[in-house]
């Protein structure tokens, strides 16, 4: 790098400059978290990279390992995290030189998909869009009654039930993004926030975890096996506010005690590095889907553009593909096909509004000649991440 930086892979002598650097651009909980990360056998060093000059630790960011599944497809994706610069040295493209690294690292990791969290705009220079929207954090108005029920926080022997838990709330949702097995250990002893376990007669029936009092005192991602679990869960942990989780158990059952949300956007980054990779990923989505639309005994092709570019996903016999790529294609219209923004293919594949949605609010969106077809490919998906930190 200019003036003599150097962009490498941390090393356990870094580990106090780290922290430090962290603690100081964020929270003093990020570096028990980056410790953590680092410390753990899954993830390890090579997980994060640094900026040094000299011997001084000036910039850092970590790749987290996840998984989003989509209509029961993996997707092997990547999560960048604990990226902070020290002040001195702002300005300089040190953010931008550790998020090549880390998409570097992502793809040779097999990782199809980006997702993150992160302050307004910025990570849309590094080629992130906003495309799956984060639940609300509400307010609670009243509280239920969590009689019959016990409430102790969660420990390592309790991660498999509080991911049988999670497990069964996700199973409704079209797009997932569970906790990998590193993360559930990192999260039970991590400092800012507090795993909980509810019981009924010594029975797990219900979990989620809650940020500290002085950070609002907020309960995330609630999983119950039924209301009772769920009214438990809100009244032991005292939770002051709570992101709600519609179409899951927990999330009808928490609806009547909450206020309404404040009235702004708030959604994961999205980065999709090869689009034809993800889309090869999931011909088997688009196959169900198109049976299930009645398309089953109908042979074609489907065309989609983003107009400096194309694919052809070939359909017959409710199968799809392989992925065919072609060049530019300014009117897609004329070949059948559709026309789709680039910068809105993540939004097309995991977002809520489907194609259907995005051509009511993009004018570079339309599905085409054959609007049925478009729609039974990339319908409305309803989303639930969980990720590192409560957002």
């Amino acid at each position: 790098m200019t003036d003599g930086l150097v962009l490498r892979t941390a090393r356990p002598d870094d580990l106090d400059q780290i922290g430090a650097l962290l603690a100081d651009r964020g929270e003093p909980a990020d570096a028990v978290d980056h410790r953590l990360v680092v410390e753990d056998p899954d993830a390890g060093w090579e997980a994060c990279a640094v900026v040094v000059d000299g011997d001084k630790v000036v910039s850092t960011a970590t790749l987290l390992d996840e998984t989003l599944v989509l209509d029961g497809v993996r997707l092997p994706a990547g999560q960048v995290e604990l990226v902070a610069t020290h002040r001195d040295y702002e300005g300089r493209g040190l953010v931008r030189a550790l998020m090549g690294w880390a998409h570097e690292r992502s793809a040779a990791r097999g990782q199809l998909v980006n997702v993150m969290l992160g302050i307004p705009y910025f990570y849309r220079l590094f080629g992130y869009t906003y495309a799956i929207p984060i639940r609300p954090t509400r307010p609670v108005t009243s509280r239920p009654d969590g009689g019959g029920h016990a409430l102790r926080e969660a420990g390592v022997p309790d991660i498999p039930a509080m991911a049988r838990l999670q497990d069964a709330e996700q199973a409704r949702a079209d797009l997932r993004m569970p906790h990998s097995p590193a993360l559930w250990r990192w999260l039970v002893a991590r400092d800012g926030s507090t795993q909980w376990l509810v019981e009924r007669d010594g029975v797990p029936v219900a979990t989620g975890r809650t940020t500290p009092p002085e950070e609002g005192g907020r309960l995330g991602e609630p999983a119950a096996v039924d209301e009772a679990a769920a009214h438990a869960l809100l009244a032991l942990t005292g939770a002051a506010e709570v992101t709600e989780r519609p179409g899951s158990v927990a999330g009808a059952a928490l609806e009547p005690f909450l206020g309404p949300a404040a009235r702004e956007a708030n959604s994961y980054y999205v980065r999709i590095g090869d689009p034809v990779a993800v889309l090869e990923r999931l011909r088997p989505v688009f196959g169900r889907r198109l049976a299930a639309a009645g398309f089953a005994d109908r042979v074609g092709e489907a065309v989609v553009s983003f107009y400096r570019s194309h694919v052809r996903l070939p359909f017959g016999a409710g199968e799809v593909g392989p992925v065919l790529q072609g060049g530019r294609m300014q009117a897609p219209g004329a070949a059948g096909g559709a026309g789709v923004a680039p910068d809105l293919l993540a939004s097309l594949l995991f977002g809520p509004h489907g194609i259907e949605g995005l051509t009511e609010r993009f004018p570079d969106v339309y599905p085409g000649p054959d609007a049925e077809l478009m729609r039974a490919l990339f319908p409305p998906v309803r989303g639930d991440l969980m990720t590192f930190y409560l957002v």
